[in-house]
């Protein structure tokens, strides 16, 4: 795991600074979360605690927290045995994944104890535990008994034990000969697996990087372990000791060219190459925090997207089989001529037939070689009965057609809607543009309004950049603003731009009384496509025009303008690093 520990000891050495501060609160945000409020000389911290197997980790956090109203059994526990402690000491134990917290508090009766809080950072196994002063678990977040381990339990009222431990070198004091002996000795393994059955506390993205730099770049494996190349690994691991201790780590978090985190370490990255970028952050509690609430706030948005894009595709097909249903009826209704003809030939051939006939032949007087046709009877009804019938169908499907191409015009129109929708939320980055958008959809009738009096999120201002001439372009971020921005904002002599036939933002050119250049309509056309479900293809093309030719529609749903006296532009989308 990246959290390893070295790094730990990294976040060991910045937690320092809160020995001696007190406790002034304690909350659980979660199930696996604990927050430790902790007032020093110098003013409060807030201390993460997370025994999440897949975020588990402790860190000084500057994110804001929620404090739930009704605190859990664990919390209430920490609040009657730690409430207003001093920490006097943060202790870890070579680089071992566990960090031990003491505490100085006073007991019910009124004495001063020691209770420590073990936060032991290693996976699925991670947990926290609270010890007495005589090394007695009080209790843990993660219960483990007997039916979940047979090596190690986690119970109140027993001895804490520390988890099993290989024994494997500390690479920050190991001596170079130990180091290069057990490097040797590794055999039929990968190159960083054997750096990592060796070195304790060391992730396998430092492994890797130390590789890397050993073998300039090379897919090496134990069987290359010569003199020279385990040098070359020794000088390189050497050389992240040395900066570890003189201030030369380089906390670094390693992105996809998206933007999604993907690991994070207390060196400098290279192994990648240009396949991923890196965010360098000042501290490793810095780091951390930043790595894994934007990695969480990611996680619950694709939790939140999930479930509108559920909703979303689910009411696009509904109204797309409705819509080809009422095609197909107006492919039907198509043959009403049909009926008025057999109507009016029963009209003129009346006196000659009778009631119980089943048909009859007739000429068929619309057609120029008056050639014979057979009419259909019902023998139920009599000749003028038969007649209405036909003309009442044709009556029917002429009504039918008129109200069918309505209806399937607003059909139309609504999958040109929600595949809007769809889009600008392929495109949300915070939870308020998501918030938004759940607010557009309970407008428009898609989804259920909350229940009781709810405070609308604050919508968020445009998109905002400036081309390579100067001028100011905004982009809206979703219908509702796009109409905000089209209709109120944009001046007449402003140049409005879009997508030709493909949803996306609106976006304007702000011109400011100047005349507007080519590179900056091509620029802004470059952001429309990348502002639209088109932002992956090689060639776009985008509509753009002076604000002043774009109305809307009354009754039009939200984003949906009409246009004239445009011209068209064939651009390929600005990418992510040119955004």
């Amino acid at each position: 795991m990246a959290l390893d520990g070295a790094f730990l000891l990294a976040v060991k050495q910045e937690l320092m600074p809160l020995v001696g501060g007190r406790i002034e609160k304690i909350y659980q945000p979660s199930k696996e979360e604990i927050v430790l409020g902790i007032r020093t000389r110098t003013g409060s911290s807030k201390l993460l605690i997370c025994v999440n197997a897949a975020s588990a980790r402790i860190h000084i956090t500057a994110k804001p927290i929620e404090n739930p109203k009704v605190p859990p059994m664990f919390c209430m526990l920490l609040r009657k045995r730690l409430g207003s402690g001093k920490l006097t000491a943060v202790r870890q134990d070579g680089l071992e994944r566990i960090l031990f917290l003491d505490f100085e508090t006073v007991n019910e009766l009124g004495d001063v104890v020691t209770v420590t809080l073990a936060c032991e950072i290693m996976g699925k196994y991670s947990n926290l535990i609270v010890i007495d002063q005589s090394g007695k678990i009080i209790d843990s977040l993660k219960r483990v008994d007997d039916a979940m381990s047979r090596e190690r339990l986690v119970l109140p009222n027993m001895t804490y034990t520390a988890p099993p431990r290989e024994e494997r070198l500390n690479f920050l004091i190991a001596d170079e000969n130990d180091m290069r002996e057990r490097i040797k000795a590794c055999v039929g393994k990968s190159a960083a697996k054997c750096l990592i059955s060796v070195f304790e506390g060391i992730s396998p993205i430092l492994a890797r990087e130390w590789i890397y730099r050993a073998a300039g770049g090379r897919d090496i494996t134990s069987e290359d372990f010569d003199d020279v190349t385990v040098d070359s690994i020794i000088r390189e691991i050497i050389s992240t000791r040395n900066a570890f201790y003189e201030g030369g780590r380089e906390y670094t978090i390693v992105t996809d060219p998206d933007g999604a985190l993907k690991d994070f370490c207390f060196t400098g990255i290279k192994q990648y190459g240009e396949l991923m970028k890196t965010i360098p952050c000042d501290t490793a509690c810095e780091t951390l925090d930043k790595f894994y609430s934007e990695r969480d706030r990611a996680a619950r948005m694709k939790q939140r997207y999930q479930d509108l894009f559920r909703l979303l595709g689910n009411t696009y097909d509904r109204i797309l089989r409705r819509t080809e249903n009422q095609r197909l009826e107006l492919k039907e209704s198509e043959e009403r001529e049909e009926l008025k003809l057999r109507g009016d030939l029963i009209s003129a051939n009346l006196y000659t037939l009778q009631k119980g006939m089943k048909e009859f032949t007739c000429v068929n007087f619309y057609d120029e070689n008056c050639g014979k046709i057979t009419v259909e009877l019902d023998p139920m009804l009599t000749p003028s009965q038969n007649m209405q019938k036909y003309y009442a169908g044709y009556r029917k499907a002429d009504n039918a057609e008129k109200r069918l191409k309505v209806l399937i015009a607003q059909g139309e129109e609504e999958l040109r809607y929600i595949s809007s929708v769809s889009d600008a939320l392929s495109r949300a980055v915070t939870e308020n543009d998501v918030n938004e958008l759940r607010a557009e959809l309970a407008e428009q009738g898609y989804i259920r309004a909350p229940k009781g009096k709810q405070k609308p999120p604050k919508p968020a201002p445009p998109l905002e950049f400036t081309s390579p001439d100067g001028f100011t372009i905004l982009v809206g971020r979703n219908n509702k603003q796009n109409d905000i921005l089209t209709l109120k904002t944009a001046e007449k002599t402003d140049i409005w731009l879009h997508t030709k036939d493909i949803t996306g933002s609106h976006v304007i050119i702000r011109a400011e009384g100047r005349e507007v250049p080519d590179e900056t309509v091509y620029y802004a056309a470059r952001l429309a496509a990348a502002h639209s479900s088109a932002k992956n293809s090689a060639q776009v093309p985008v509509d753009y025009v002076p604000a002043k030719f774009v109305k809307k529609p009354a009754g039009a749903k939200p984003g949906m303008v009409i246009f004239t006296n445009n011209r068209t532009l064939y651009v390929k989308p600005l990418d992510t690093e040119e955004l």
